[in-house]
This record gives structure tokens, sequence and C-alpha cells, in this order.
């Protein structure tokens, strides 16, 4: 496969560095070609602004989304945001990586998010969540946490875990029709023995040599006719009570 890396952890050296760094010598030594988009060493830009767009001029009134549309189809983007735009295309496979800030991801990749998954590419491309320009595509989240596992359950003082992160990867991978596959998580990340960073780069190669084999996220999906005219999901398919359990299939 091919698989782009968008990393955003400012040290090289840390926790995130050995996983990374691992997960490319595995990647790469079992047959597949990867690229890192390495966010803090590329300094990338996370504001998405009229600098953005070749065509606009400080005395336009800025509109982000039509601007963005318009400087994708016109190919008058940012290079910077063209290039990460076709890496992604490149890519059968994109995992983000990235430690556990507020309860999401650090600011710089929310900006590549912001800026690469334009109106034209991510969005507004007449198909979503199942649908559109990402379409076949698999992405999958590798996490670090300051909290244990236990404080990311239901019952945990922080919440289920797939709940904090549905906003990713529902909202993001799958509105933009990329399936998302389960996380990967390494918990108790600022107080990791040494043994235990051994432990989690051995989960992670084992796996990363199942991505072709692990099932997605089963959400519903609007291609598949899931939902109405209204984007309600059909009450055929609705669960009787309010969960953001209710968008993944059950069977």
């Amino acid at each position: 496969m091919n698989i782009l890396i968008v990393f955003a952890h400012p040290e090289p050296r840390s926790l995130n560095g050995t996983l990374k760094n691992a997960a490319v010598s595995f990647l790469e030594a079992t047959g597949h070609q990867v690229i890192v988009s390495d966010l803090y060493q590329q300094k990338w830009k996370s504001q998405a602004d009229g600098g953005d767009f070749l065509q606009y001029t400080p005395d336009q009134r800025l509109i982000v989304a039509q601007a963005a549309k318009e400087a994708y189809h016109q190919q008058l983007q940012s290079p910077d945001i063209t290039a990460e735009q076709e890496k992604v295309m490149w890519a059968d496979l994109v995992i983000y990586q990235f430690p556990l800030w507020w309860f999401t991801m650090p600011a710089i990749l929310k900006g590549w998010f912001d800026r690469v998954y334009t109106n034209g590419f991510g969005y507004g491309t007449g198909q979503r969540y199942g649908g559109g320009k990402l379409a076949g595509k698999k992405g999958m989240l590798l996490i670090t946490t300051g909290g244990d596992f236990n404080t990311f359950t239901d019952s945990g003082i922080h919440g289920n875990i797939n709940d904090l992160l549905f906003p990713i990867h529902h909202g993001i991978m799958w509105y933009t029709g990329m399936a998302a596959l389960p996380p990967f998580l390494v918990h108790s990340a600022n107080h990791i023995s040494e043994a235990d960073v051994d432990k989690s780069i051995t989960a992670l190669k084992e796996r990363l040599s199942t991505l072709e084999t692990t099932d997605t996220i089963p959400y519903y999906s609007v291609p598949n006719g899931d939902y109405d005219e209204h984007s309600l999901l059909k009450a055929h398919l609705h669960l009787p009570t309010s969960t953001l359990n209710t968008h993944t299939r059950l069977h």
C-alpha cells in the first residue's frame, strides 16, 4: 500500500517520534511505500486565511469556503496545500499521528485539515459520509494519551475514547469518504516505562501487519441511501436512544 503519515508532534525524540520511526521502518520493511508529512518540521501554517488563495486580494471580503473552492478548481491554491492534497490522493491509507491535547488534536494538525481538506477537495464534491473524492481510502489515528486506559472508558472521568474521537472518525474521515480503521492508542504516555515503550512498539507492529484485513468502523453512509432527504437516518435504522453509536451499523 501507499501510506501517508501526517505527524503532529513538536519533539522528534518524543514517544510519538519513537512510534513514528518504528512504524515507518516496519511498513517499509514489509513492502509498503511510505511518505511522512512532519508538520512541525515543515513549519506548517495552521491558519486558513487569504494567503491560501492566489486569486484573493485584500480589498475583497473573504468567504473561505468559496475562495477555497475557486482556488482548488482554478489551481490557484498556495503550493503547500496542493502538495499535501497530492500526497493524500497518492495514499491508500493515511495515518494521522498526534498526542491527545485538550481531548482533541494539536492545533497544527487541525490547521492541516482546515487548509488541505478544502471545499472542492475534502467536501463540496456532491457526496459526503461515505462518498466523495476520498472514497475508497482508509484512515487511522495513532494517538498517545496522558490518562490511563480506564479513564477513557464509559465510566472513566474523561469519557469513552470512541465518543471523543467521533468528530474525527465520522466528522472528518467519513465525511470526506475515507473509511476509518479503529484507532491505535498508547495510554499513560507521560509516565511510560522503557519496557512499556517496547511493548507499545511491538503492539503497533502487530497492528500495522493487519492493516489490509482489519475491518473499518461500519458507519451508515449517504451513498447507500441510509439517510433521507432531510439528512436524517432512516427510521428503521435508528436506535431508540440518543447516542453517537446511532450512526454505526450494528451488524
